[in-house]
């Protein structure tokens, strides 16, 4: 399905992590890849991911530093003049923060957390499309806590919140372009991202056991729902925040 395309893949940090699931599955079907990492300590779990990918393209990206993104743009044009799609499936926020309640959320790690979660995905937007010279396909990753209260993931909601509304304007900005850009808002998981909210094992059981179908999103089929979005099955989609959760959001209260 995507034989001849070409994309890039922020957030792979381990054989875990929802970007590497969606990297398996773009991989399958045909596309080459490039692949980023946060650091030097990543490095070495990614590295053997991006050799299973057969990835000649590993380049460092760390959000929070000034000019990283430019950089890692500047290395990608090097070495292609077109890509096809990106998938963004970077967050962050103070562990320490992710515990309790939001009110006592500090206006460092707000920022810090809006910049990296957020601000990110535009900037990413704003660079690569310029690459998309045949249209593309722009993938963020988002979750229900954008929508509704959920335990612990305070600021988080409000960055995730904002990274959906910024998916609809930037579907306008980009659309005379023929670029679509979507979110795809993934049930609960055990990420290395997810583990750093306090009490998620409880919230995966809870969603496990309250979802119309009984169960949680798994790596593959995030993978099948990013191969969507990416392919040309969802051309005509754009400004999307489409719910891979088994159905959890639907839910007003769980049968008694």
């Amino acid at each position: 399905m995507l034989k001849g395309k070409k994309g890039i893949i922020f957030g792979i940090a381990n054989d875990h992590s929802i970007a590497w699931g969606i990297a398996k599955k773009l991989k399958e079907n045909g596309a080459l890849l490039a692949i980023t990492y946060q650091n030097e300590t990543l490095l070495k779990r990614v590295r053997p991911l991006a050799d299973q990918l057969n990835s000649n393209l590993l380049i460092k990206c760390d959000f929070a530093k000034e000019k990283s993104i430019d950089k890692c743009f500047d290395k990608i044009s090097e070495k292609w003049t077109s890509i096809d799609f990106v998938i963004h499936a970077v967050a962050f926020s103070d562990k320490n923060e992710l515990n309790g309640r939001y009110i006592n959320t500090s206006k460092n790690n707000f920022i810090n957390t809006l910049n990296i979660s957020c601000y990110s995905f535009t900037k990413i937007a704003y660079l690569f499309s310029s690459l998309m010279k045949n249209g593309g396909s722009l993938v963020t990753l988002s979750f229900y806590g954008a929508n509704k209260v959920m335990p612990n993931y305070n600021v988080m909601g409000v960055a995730k919140a904002a990274l959906e509304t910024s998916v609809k304007y930037l579907s306008v900005d980009l659309g005379d372009q023929n670029i679509r850009v979507n979110a795809i808002s993934a049930g609960p998981m055990r990420t290395l991202a997810g583990a750093v909210i306090s009490k998620s094992r409880e919230v995966y059981k809870y969603t496990q056991e309250n979802s119309p179908l009984k169960k949680n999103v798994n790596l593959e089929e995030l993978g099948n729902t990013a191969l969507y979005f990416v392919s040309d099955l969802s051309k005509a989609v754009s400004g999307e925040i489409h719910f891979v959760d088994c159905g959890f959001n639907i839910i007003g209260m769980p049968k008694p």
